[in-house]
């Protein structure tokens, strides 16, 4: 559920509805598909940030083009070297 209250999506749902409030009363034009397009991507980008966040902390890999990606390698980089300092050899995952 705190996935879901993120900013992007909360933004992309209140773009939607300003969208649709403002496209009630005029005719459909290549602005207006272009807005609707535009709105579009930016709710499967916000969709797609909390689908990717949601994999990275149950411990699944995530796509290399993802934003979280970098995180991810940065808390298994520092997983391997504590363990190394332990004496444990790393999972390859």
């Amino acid at each position: 559920m705190n996935y879901l209250s993120g900013t992007g999506i909360v933004g992309a749902i209140m773009t939607g509805v300003t969208l649709l409030r403002g496209s009630r009363d005029t005719k459909l034009t290549w602005r207006s598909a272009l807005a609707w397009v535009s709105w579009g991507i930016t709710l499967a980008l916000s969709i797609g940030a909390v689908v990717d966040t949601r994999r990275a902390k149950q411990g699944r890999s995530v796509s290399p083009d993802s934003p979280v990606y970098a995180k991810q390698q940065k808390e298994r980089e520092k997983e391997a070297k504590k363990q190394r300092s332990q004496g444990v050899k790393p999972i390859k995952r």
